[in-house]
């Protein structure tokens, strides 16, 4: 199986950095491929449509990949109460054939997020999902490599984006 796991970082230019790091098992402690992708002039964000902002980036980045994987790990949420969020539309670009994952570092309100708590720290991570059961997404979560609250690979990706590694 193929996971991607993806993260954007947005420049004061207007440009943002998408960074992509694949992976076949949840367990797995280092990346198989990292890909980054630029895109120039990102759309301004929009308080509930921060999805027209992020899609056009990670859709860039996938460009780049070889096959689209079975599933993808957002940073965010797949649906924001009853609304689609940046996951669902990403769900839905790929017709539903990919699952999608959701890992939020908070909770947005009016937004069910099955809670993981990782390491030793008292702060959950939020997992929501499209084509994968909530809860089992939050085990697969659960299992990430790393001792710490964010996943040793979601941290990675954060890395990639901003350029630091």
């Amino acid at each position: 199986m193929m996971i991607a796991a993806f993260d954007v970082h947005y420049f004061a230019d207007g440009r943002a950095s998408a960074g992509a790091v694949l992976f076949h098992q949840y367990t797995d402690p280092e990346p198989a491929l990292e890909y980054v992708g630029l895109t120039d002039g990102v759309t301004q964000y929009l308080p509930g449509q921060f999805y027209r902002r992020e899609l056009p980036c990670i859709l860039r980045v996938v460009e780049q990949f070889n096959e689209t994987p079975e599933e993808m790990l957002i940073d965010g949420y797949v649906m924001l109460g009853d609304r689609p969020g940046l996951g669902k539309h990403l769900f839905e670009f790929f017709a539903g054939r990919t699952r999608v994952i959701g890992v939020a570092k908070s909770q947005y309100r009016d937004s069910f997020g099955v809670e993981v708590f990782r390491g030793e720290s008292k702060r959950p991570l939020y997992v929501t999902s499209a084509g994968v059961d909530p809860y089992t997404a939050a085990g697969r979560i659960k299992v990430m490599h790393g001792s710490h609250r964010v996943p040793a690979l979601l941290k990675r990706v954060d890395l990639l984006a901003r350029g630091k590694v």
